[in-house]
C-alpha cells in the first residue's frame, strides 16, 4: 500500500510537459504579500515543473526549487534556468538550517503517508526557514466538508471524488502551529471546490 501511494504521488512525472502547460500559476498579488520584504532566498518545495518557481524568480536573489521526480525536474530546469534546482523530498531538504526567508509548499502536504510523515515534512521546512521568515502551505483539509469525507486510517481520508489524501483539520493545524513556536501570519482560509475537496492556506510566521 505504501508503495502504491508513493507511485501515485510521483505519477505527475509521466505527464510532466502537460502538467506544466495546464496547471495555472498563483496570482502575482498573492506572492507580493507572501514574500517578506528584502528576502534573499526562497524555497519552492516539491516544485513540480516550476509553475510557482517561475513566479518567484526576481522576488529574491536566490530561488531554490526542490523536486523529487527527475522527469519534473527536467522540465523545471529548462523552464526556470534562473532557479537553483535540487533533488530532494519534503522530509529531506538539501539545504542548511535557517537558509531561506520563505518556504512555499503548494499541494504537497496532503500526499503525506501518515501523521508522522506530515510532521517530518513540516519540521524539515521549519528547519530551513530563518527567524523572521514565512512558511506557506496550500493543502487539502477536512474543513467545511467534514460530512462528505470518509475516514480511513493513519490520518487518511477518501474524498467525494474517490481519491485518498492525508487531511488535517483546523484544530490540528492550530496545534501544529503552536508546537512549531510559530504565529499565524494570516487566518486559515479554505476554498470549497464544489464539495469535492477543500483547499486551505496555512501561513505561519517564524518569530525572531
Amino acid at each position: 500500500m505504501v508503495a502504491d501511494r508513493e507511485t501515485r504521488r510521483l505519477s505527475f512525472g509521466s505527464v510532466a510537459t502537460d502538467y506544466d502547460r495546464y496547471r495555472p500559476p498563483p496570482p502575482p498579488q498573492a506572492l507580493d504579500w507572501l514574500i517578506p520584504p528584502g528576502a534573499q532566498a526562497i524555497l519552492d518545495l516539491a516544485a513540480g515543473t516550476g509553475v510557482v518557481t517561475r513566479e518567484l524568480i526576481g522576488r529574491a536573489a536566490r530561488v531554490v526549487a526542490v523536486e523529487p521526480d527527475e522527469r519534473m525536474r527536467a522540465v523545471l530546469a529548462a523552464s526556470s534556468p534562473e532557479a537553483e534546482v535540487l533533488a530532494g523530498r519534503g522530509e529531506d531538504i538539501p539545504l542548511p538550517a535557517a537558509s531561506v526567508d520563505a518556504v512555499v509548499s503548494s499541494a504537497v502536504l496532503h500526499f503525506a503517508r501518515d501523521q508522522a510523515h506530515f510532521d517530518a515534512m513540516v519540521q524539515e521546512m521549519w528547519r530551513v526557514l530563518r527567524p523572521g521568515g514565512l512558511f506557506f502551505a496550500r493543502l487539502a483539509t477536512t474543513i467545511g466538508i467534514e460530512g462528505r469525507v470518509v475516514r480511513l486510517e493513519n490520518g487518511r481520508w477518501r474524498l467525494p471524488d474517490g481519491s485518498e489524501r492525508f487531511l488535517m483539520d483546523e484544530e490540528r493545524l492550530m496545534r501544529r502551529t503552536a508546537a512549531l513556536g510559530g504565529v499565524l501570519a494570516d487566518p486559515l482560509k479554505t476554498t470549497n471546490v464544489q464539495n469535492l475537496r477543500a483547499m486551505t492556506t496555512w501561513c505561519v510566521h517564524r518569530p525572531g
